[in-house]
């Protein structure tokens, strides 16, 4: 079994989270919204509440193909502050499994891998100082390996098809742009 987990604390950007696992599931992806915490009703930073499939304690991490972390604040902050959280992604990217990080992610989150890569990412502006360790650029989606990174809520959508792309293909994502009319 192969599942995606989307990772929420409150405080998340609504759009990165909820367009990303919209285009996924369009996609035949099976996502799953994680709240890292024991309440499944997680707030975002616009006031929207979404009720999530599971709790962090309930995940199967081996049995992840990709874990996504949508950015907002303080919602990033709180997903890094996550030591359980921490330890699942670098297992996870040790295991050389693909990692997605959009707006301020790619910077709170993915700033605490330890690696030797120096991996080209992109992310939310004013968040590149916590990235002195990446190749940072201004593009809107960046793929590097297994890495896929966003630069915020204006390229969710992109940001979402191109994990779509490298979980399934680039037709599914064609696709479903069709279809979604872009």
């Amino acid at each position: 079994m192969s599942v995606t987990y989307l990772f929420l604390a409150q405080g998340f950007e609504e759009v990165e989270a909820i367009a990303v696992v919209d285009v996924l599931r369009r996609g035949g992806v099976d996502v799953r919204t994680v709240s890292i915490t024991d309440d499944h009703q997680v707030t975002g930073a616009h006031q929207v509440t979404v009720q999530t499939d599971l709790s962090l304690e309930q995940i199967q991490a081996e049995e992840a193909v990709c874990l996504i972390f949508p950015g907002g604040m303080p919602g990033a902050q709180k997903l890094s502050e996550c030591e359980p959280l921490i330890r699942v992604l670098q297992q996870h990217f040790d295991r050389k499994k693909m990692v997605a990080a959009i707006c301020a992610a790619p910077a709170l989150i993915l700033s605490r891998l330890k690696t030797t890569e120096k991996l080209r990412v992109t992310c939310y502006p004013g968040f590149e100082k916590y990235l002195s360790d990446f190749d940072v650029v201004a593009d809107g989606v960046v793929v590097d390996g297994k890495v896929i990174t966003g630069k915020g809520p204006g390229f969710a959508v992109k940001f979402g098809l191109t994990v779509l792309e490298q979980l399934r293909s680039a037709e599914v994502a064609a696709e479903v742009a069709a279809g979604m009319l872009l």
